[in-house]
């Protein structure tokens, strides 16, 4: 009986687990099409073939608050605030050399 219990335990977590990279990707996805404006628009130093690989080193090393907040973004609009968490997110180590790895004209 304990064995079912065990067993039935970890298979409620992997399915909770499962459902949380889902929903993770499907907020990560809709925070592309906020990140590419902000970056399109606030960013026109950016020059437009490296737009995405500057969307992606972003979207890459924002947390997941940061995430949800790009992603509503997408469905209400950009303002300050998704700007500035954007100009955050840049400013990370862990952004530039992801921006050195895939955009290295740029830096």
């Amino acid at each position: 009986m304990t064995r079912l219990i065990l067993a039935a335990g970890l298979l409620v977590l992997t399915a909770c687990t499962e459902m949380q990279t889902a929903a993770d990707s499907a907020g990560r996805r809709a925070a592309t099409s906020a990140v590419t404006e902000i970056i399109a628009i606030n960013f026109p130093q950016v020059p437009k073939p490296l737009i995405q690989p500057f969307v992606g080193c972003v979207i890459d090393n924002a947390a997941a608050v940061e995430v949800r907040e790009l992603a509503k973004a997408s469905v209400v609009g950009v303002d300050d605030t998704t700007v500035a968490v954007v100009r955050n997110v840049l400013s990370r180590p862990a952004t530039q050399s992801c921006l050195r790895s895939n955009a290295p004209l740029t830096l």
